[in-house]
């Protein structure tokens, strides 16, 4: 028995009922939106809120809180701990964002133009998945097996500086007010690199072999081809990989907290773990509020300029 349906005044056969299904109306697919918004509302925007409000008060974390306006903001400007913190916390942006951008931007290259051309690109990927593999470890862990690595006695570092001849360069490296920023740097520059260097190599894959090609055939070199075809080709990663580096940089905790717990002296302190001590420990609850919440507001807006300079670049690639 044929299925037939009218149309225009012409009959269409069952084949032709198919090719033309009903129309979903449009705003069922806001109902997939749903859950993730209720998620999104529940983890992140009454949170936010809860905590915007609390920065507004004066409390232990017991009893009713005290509504104290803007004392506590008031308070943040003037305290030299935050500030000190905060400029901790831009020395993690340059070990965090620039320097990784930097050399995974160099890295990618070299493994996709050299490495992945001349022994296959198993070798590439084995490579990149060597570089990325700080990433998929726990920051727990890595940071255990850092401070390891880093200890003053028998620390593995310090044992080969001796090995080899070095031993007036042993340093007490998570120890020394001097020193101990810089170790926490370069630990999470190993910790951070991954994550670029995968993200460009991605982004090399949809540029056109074509023009590397055409600029070596003019006779340019690897130099040349990377800053003039690879740089203005992943110019989007590069902005995203900036953008997620310094989120990452600016909230980084973890680190911190198992390395040095912000020590020897506050030299090693950042706004998260300066937050979360006076937040816990020292049970200032309200202060404590109000500087993660300054620290969302940064955030914010740095996420905002970024997406702006990004939309900006796009503009006047397409003019």
């Amino acid at each position: 028995m044929t299925v037939t349906a009218e149309k225009d005044g012409r009959v269409l056969g069952k084949r032709d009922a198919v090719r033309h299904p009903a129309r979903r109306p449009r705003n069922s697919y806001a109902l997939f939106l749903l859950p993730g918004a209720l998620a999104a509302l529940a983890v992140i925007v009454v949170p936010f809120l809860m905590n915007t409000a609390v920065s507004f008060t004066n409390w232990q974390g017991i009893g009713d809180p005290k509504w104290s306006g803007l004392a506590n903001y008031r308070d943040l400007l003037d305290d030299s701990e935050f500030w000190a913190s905060f400029r901790h916390s831009l020395f993690m942006v340059v070990a965090m964002a620039a320097v990784p951008t930097i050399v995974g931007l160099v890295l990618a290259a070299a493994l996709f133009d050299y490495i992945g051309k001349h022994f296959g690109s198993r070798v590439a990927a084995l490579l990149r998945a060597c570089f990325y593999l700080p990433q998929v470890l726990p920051i727990a862990v890595a940071g255990i097996v850092w401070s390891w690595i880093l200890a003053p006695d028998n620390g593995s570092l310090n044992a080969l500086l001796k090995a080899i001849g070095l031993g007036s360069w042993q340093q007490d490296w998570l120890g020394d007010p001097d020193i101990a920023l810089y170790s926490v740097m370069g630990v999470m520059v190993w910790v951070q690199l991954g994550f670029p260097l995968v993200v460009f190599m991605a982004g090399l894959q949809r540029v056109d072999p074509q023009l590397y090609e055409a600029a070596e055939l003019d006779g340019a070199g690897w130099w040349r081809r990377f800053w003039h075809i690879t740089l203005p080709q992943i110019r989007p990663e590069i902005y995203v990989v900036l953008t997620w580096c310094t989120i990452a940089a600016l909230k980084v905790f973890g680190a911190v907290y198992v390395l040095t717990k912000g020590g020897p002296g506050g030299a090693t302190d950042v706004p998260s773990y300066f937050s979360f001590t006076t937040f816990f420990e020292k049970t200032q609850v309200g202060y404590g509020a109000a500087i993660s919440t300054v620290l969302t507001a940064i955030i914010l807006v740095l996420s905002l300029a970024f997406l702006k300079l990004q939309t900006r670049a796009e503009e006047g690639d397409r003019a």
